[in-house]
């Protein structure tokens, strides 16, 4: 086991280390975000803005049907509340505190020399949340969780790490986005995720930041034996650059995974999403489905899976959708085996809307405004349940501004 000294020395000879994929951000152009922000024991209690703000990435103050809401404003926790006293939520500092096991878990799955953005998170000693559901405990509503960014010019380090121990299963609902009137910050989030024998974690993200925020989030996710992850992730607003890449382990025999992505990119904006899968366990499964849409800005949809042992089975489903000239889109599918009785499967298309499909919409008494805005809340649904009203109401709207502007 690495020392914190020896990560400590890691760290630092990879803070100026580029990432792979994605813009490279000059870390020094950003002032490391406050630590210290008024404790709010009421989400009821924040301003008007601010609880906009929250609704609006699936993020309810009143905690209606919720089993527990943690709120992070810039690097200071502002909100930690549980309802469901079978659920563990707090900060992650406090928990590392609580519970010396932890230590196993910190920085295993994450490399603190990946890039810049992971040592500048460990040089940081970042904080975050910290949710555990014990053996056998089936949380009956989500979790919520919210990242907000408060101040421009900043920087927010987050560390996360979740765990599902065996036969229990968590909803998570986590919301990243900034405040009114900060358009330019820098959000480094990295999370370490497990889910043990049995286990089932369903893991909902929603991103609404503004357009200049630069977002470089860091997840790998350890499955063992039977385990299941569902991750969906939705981003429909302008932002400037996000680059994400989460990685699910399958080291258990019979553990599955799947990811859904929804995005859109802007005009101005840069998005380089994907998820990738390592099949370390044999009779282990796993689907990845994208669905992305440029109207104007530029999108590179990435899938990775990886077959190193035998009877695992994927398949890799990328769309995307070109609303612009002015916009592009790559997709890059990858399958490896590297033993032989695998079936990994790949479908990827990228493309307009069809002039035909309008027609026929309109044909049958459609406006060529409410052709086009079914056509994208078509394409863009891959089945995620269980959003609020609220956003999905906004949801909605964003995606019949969508259609309007391709008109």
């Amino acid at each position: 086991m690495q020392t914190g000294t020896a990560l400590k020395e890691k760290a630092e000879k990879a803070i100026t280390k580029v990432a792979m994929y994605g813009e490279d951000f000059d870390l020094n152009e950003f002032e490391v975000g406050t630590r210290e922000v008024p404790l709010t024991d009421d989400l009821e209690d924040l301003d008007s803005d601010l609880k906009q703000t929250l609704v609006n990435v699936g993020v309810l103050p009143d905690e209606k049907d919720r089993s527990g809401s943690f709120l992070m404003l810039d690097n200071a926790i502002s909100h930690s509340s549980i309802s469901d006293p079978d659920i563990e939520l707090m900060s992650l500092h406090e928990a590392m505190e609580k519970h010396d096991w932890l230590e196993d878990y910190s920085w295993k799955l994450v490399s603190v020399d990946a890039d810049k953005y992971t040592a500048k998170s460990y040089l940081e000693n970042a904080n975050g949340y910290f949710i555990r559901a014990p053996a056998g405990k089936k949380s009956s509503m989500p979790v919520q969780t919210c990242l907000v960014m408060g101040h421009k010019d900043a920087t927010q380090t987050v560390h996360n790490i979740l765990i599902v121990e065996e036969d229990a299963q968590l909803d998570v609902i986590t919301g990243c986005t900034t405040k009114k009137g900060v358009e330019r910050a820098m959000h480094l989030g990295i999370s370490e995720i497990y889910v043990k024998k049995g286990g089932v974690l369903n893991f909902t993200m929603i991103h609404n930041w503004a357009e200049d925020i630069g977002v470089r989030p860091r997840t790998a996710i350890h499955l063992e034996e039977g385990a299941t992850f569902v991750n969906n992730y939705i981003l429909l607003k302008p932002v400037r650059s996000i680059q994400s890449y989460p990685t699910a382990i399958l080291a258990g025999e019979g553990a599955f995974a799947r990811f859904h992505t929804i995005a859109v990119a802007h005009p101005g904006s840069e998005l380089d999403l994907g998820s990738r899968v390592l099949f370390n366990a044999p009779n282990t499964k796993a689907e990845l489905v994208s669905r992305t849409i440029t109207t104007g800005g530029k999108i590179t949809a990435r899938g990775e899976m990886v077959a190193n042992e035998l009877h695992s089975k994927g398949h890799l489903e990328c769309h995307g959708l070109v609303l612009s000239n002015k916009g592009t889109q790559r997709a890059i599918p990858i399958l490896e085996a590297n033993v032989d009785d695998v079936e990994l499967t790949h479908e990827a298309a990228v493309g307009r809307i069809a002039k035909e499909q309008v027609e026929y919409l309109m044909a049958r008494g459609l406006s060529e405004e409410n052709a086009v805005g079914m056509i994208v809340r078509g394409f863009l649904d891959v089945g995620i349940t269980g959003l609020p009203e609220e956003l999905a109401a906004d949801i909605d709207k964003t995606i019949a501004q969508i259609g309007k502007d391709a008109i």
